[in-house]
């Protein structure tokens, strides 16, 4: 279980999705039995926007939008120190993405997709 989120950490999803084209940053990739469509996973680069009392975290995204997960959800991790490194400016566009966001907004929904 991942404890002690503070609002402004760093945070990595690892996102499975599905299409016909994975993208350059797509991992673990795995073609259907035909070849047609492929599974995959992505890590996402957010920040954590709020810790909510029930501990679940509000996480928001690059382009603005807002995530609401467990505070331990498997696919959920804190970058290393390394990676902290190598993604620092993944990073530093969500920072930027979310200072430009109301934290109002942010709480009506009104971000978003």
């Amino acid at each position: 279980m991942q404890a002690n989120w503070r609002e402004g950490d760093w945070a990595v999803y690892r996102k499975s999705k599905q299409g016909a084209t994975p993208g350059r940053r797509a991992s673990q990739v795995i073609a259907s039995s035909k070849g047609e469509t492929y599974r995959y996973v992505v890590d996402k680069f957010w920040v954590v926007d709020e810790v909510l009392p029930d501990g679940r975290l509000r996480l928001i995204t690059a382009r603005g939008k807002v995530h609401t997960i467990e505070s331990d959800d498997p696919n959920l991790r804190r970058p290393g120190f390394l990676q902290k490194l190598l993604w620092r400016e993944r990073f530093a566009v969500v920072e930027a993405s979310r200072d430009n966001v109301s934290h109002s907004e942010r709480q009506t929904g009104a971000v978003g997709a």
